[in-house]
């Protein structure tokens, strides 16, 4: 059911805006045949080291629109931001939003960490253990492997350090892979233009499945960046092949945080804790390194569903300490997601992992998570653009124009 147009009939207000899972001149002069040959080799030298160009943008984009793409990733820029979607695993991950690329320009900062709303594995609450001998030792290939839990290492090192990354409290396996920010093969994203928006659909079928479990469920990453905002929208959908009890997808929302003592945020904001208004974390508490499950943590089966879903942080200027805007994920129907994460990992790496759906699925069915992430000057104007589009899972967009909607169609 169609529910939010975006288009030029949208009698919904719009905010005004008043961006790669954490910048001699001179010497003795040569003789002729010297200084051709240096001339050439400087050339070639300036040649192999220039940046890659990308193609010249198509003539039918508007004014506040250019679109461009090379063989790693389409760049999107509009009147309010700048954006690289990945083909080919370049600077970071692929999927979602390609490292430190998105821009706000309005106030030239950046994202800190490494990449936006980037997507991991299929997932499943539970233990591997039963057929541990069939499947990889570890997660850091692209088949199925061994979630990093404490109980399957041996070492005293190694059981330290699965319990820094991943907790102890709440056990898991995959379902199919592989983890697609870091082992997807390019891609071809389709690139939808509308109006007053234009749109990047990306689709994958996992390759990997658990034993007894079937590979081949799709994953489809719609992003669409509406004119004259300084946010887009966002939405991961599963076309599952399996049955599960409690399936769900992790991702970064907004995306990590990569930090030195806090030099790159002044603060977090978490909707969902200490109450109806959240909580507001200084950056002084991430300093440390400590597992998701010791604080911040959010469950579905354990906290109060909240209004609003919504994680941020404060961008700080490194060099003058100067606070920006935030960088804010908002997950539009927050009863969808299952876990959340905001944990400070070892080596300056700040987490922000989410896991949406954690229900029941059967072969044939299919679950989404509609987001919107983007920069924000106040927590206010968060909760306005929240209480505008909340309580929607799905996103679809073609020529006409872009919505939301309540369930994947």
């Amino acid at each position: 059911m169609l529910l939010i147009a975006n288009s030029a009939f949208d009698a919904l207000p719009r905010r005004r805006a008043l961006p790669d899972r954490p910048g001699a001149e001179g010497g003795a002069s040569l003789p002729a045949s010297r200084a051709v040959f240096a001339c050439v080799a400087v050339l070639i030298v300036a040649a192999a080291g220039a940046p890659r160009a990308p193609a010249q943008a198509p003539q039918n984009d508007a004014p506040w629109l250019r679109v461009t793409e090379d063989e790693f990733g389409i760049k999107i820029e509009t009147d309010k931001l700048e954006a690289v979607i990945p083909k080919k695993k370049n600077k970071q991950w692929m999927t979602g939003i390609e490292k430190q690329s998105f821009l706000d320009k309005t106030s030239g900062f950046r994202e800190i960490g490494d990449g936006l709303m980037v997507v991991d594995w299929i997932l499943e609450a539970g233990s591997d253990e039963a057929y541990a001998d069939k499947i990889l030792a570890s997660q850091s290939t692209p088949a199925i492997g061994r979630y990093l839990w404490h109980t399957n290492e041996t070492t005293p090192e190694a059981k330290a350090r699965a319990s820094a990354l991943h907790g102890s409290s709440h056990r898991k396996r995959m379902v199919e892979g592989p983890q697609l920010c870091p082992w997807m093969k390019p891609v071809q994203p389709e690139v939808i233009r509308g109006p007053d928006f234009v749109a990047v659909q990306t689709s994958y079928r996992f390759e990997f499945a658990a034993p007894g479990r079937k590979a081949g469920s799709r994953w489809t990453q719609l992003v669409v960046f509406p004119r004259g905002e300084r946010y887009f929208l966002l939405m991961d959908r599963i076309d599952s092949v399996n049955d599960s009890d409690e399936m769900f997808l992790r991702n970064d929302t907004p995306g990590s945080v990569r930090h030195e003592q806090g030099d790159t945020f002044s603060e977090m904001y978490l909707s969902y804790l200490s109450g109806p208004n959240g909580v507001r974390i200084p950056s002084s508490e991430f300093l440390t390194p400590f597992p998701p499950d010791r604080k911040f943590n959010y469950r579905r089966d354990m906290n109060r569903t909240p209004e609003h879903f919504i994680r941020a942080y404060h961008l700080r200027d490194k060099q003058t300490g100067k606070d920006g805007p935030w960088l804010a994920g908002l997950t539009l129907e927050p009863s969808v997601v299952y876990e959340a994460w905001c944990a400070q990992w070892p080596g300056n790496f700040l987490v922000m992992i989410v896991e949406v759906h954690g229900r029941p699925v059967k072969a044939g069915e299919s679950f989404s998570a509609a987001h919107i992430v983007g920069y924000f000057d106040t927590i206010a104007d968060m909760h306005a653009v929240y209480e505008r589009y909340k309580g929607h899972t799905a996103l679809a967009a073609d020529a006409s124009g872009w919505r939301l909607l309540k369930s994947p169609r």
